[in-house]
């Protein structure tokens, strides 16, 4: 059977364009490093993600070099945490559920693309290879306040990425000539150790410590102030250490002042002397 020149100039343009549905699929699904979700989802009742590890506090979570993991809550209207930081060049897992209806999870620009549905938890496996700035849009209609749900995911270059909080116990009032005691507590959330600077300004005193705090630990930072040095009155801290800081008023008071004890007179209750 003898074949036109066109025909087979068809079929070999047909069998290019297959093959090239092919490859676009699969370099979609798996050469950007998106693992599809499976059926075999896990689950977790909306009642109780309050309780839930993974979900009570929605963040995000190294569990191993260069491997990430985010706890996403969708609920009416907002996405938490928001934003969302992790670092460039790194591996990142979502984890993505909803406390009340069904919400939508896009990342524009990305591919991550998935239901936030009450009861099951999306698994969203993607790399980061380049720092930006990402919108994350709900695409699934939510209520009357849908088209304000939104949320971004900041990725971050790998050296200015860090998981340090700060907690600060100061006390609000202290009287003249006592001293005035200020803790600060350092936490990274990361594997690896890391050093950071803290800097604590209580009125017009600033002192800078440097630290260390082992991955997954946290340090204290202590710093005395002798109140006769600042004066009565209000004086304000401030204390700031990598992107944190924390701030507030310390209230001197004037120094009580100690009166003397005077003895104080019993009536006389009995008649006149005769």
């Amino acid at each position: 059977m003898r074949i036109h020149t066109y025909e087979k100039l068809w079929l070999a343009g047909s069998f290019v364009l297959i093959v090239g549905f092919i490859v676009t699929i699969t370099y979609g699904s798996v050469g950007l490093g998106i693992t599809m979700i499976d059926d075999e989802a896990n689950t977790v009742t909306p009642d109780e993600i309050g309780s839930d590890d993974r979900f009570s506090d929605p963040r995000v979570e190294q569990v191993g070099e260069d491997e990430y993991e985010v706890y996403v809550v969708a609920m009416t209207f907002i996405f938490q945490p928001d934003p969302i930081e992790v670092p460039a060049s790194s591996e990142v897992t979502f984890y993505v559920t909803s406390r009340d209806v069904i919400h939508g999870f896009e990342v524009a620009g990305t591919n991550i693309n998935s239901m936030a549905i009450p009861g099951q938890v999306a698994e969203l496996t993607v790399e980061f290879d380049e720092p930006g700035t990402y919108g994350i849009v709900c695409n699934e209609y939510c209520g009357p306040q849908h088209h304000t749900m939104e949320g971004s995911l900041v990725v971050t270059p790998e050296s200015e990425f860090s998981q340090t909080e700060l907690e600060v116990n100061a006390p609000e009032e202290v009287a003249q000539g006592d001293e005035i005691d200020l803790t600060a507590t350092v936490s990274n959330g990361l594997l690896e150790a890391r050093e950071s600077t803290v800097n604590v300004t209580i009125g017009s005193q600033t002192t800078e410590q440097s630290i260390t705090v082992d991955g997954e630990s946290s340090e204290n930072v202590s710093v005395t102030v002798d109140s006769d040095e600042l004066g009565s009155g209000e004086h304000d801290w401030t204390v700031s250490v990598d992107d944190q800081d924390e701030s507030g008023t310390i209230a001197v008071g004037n120094e009580s002042a100690t009166s003397e004890s005077v003895p104080i007179r019993e009536p006389d209750r009995g008649g006149s002397p005769p």
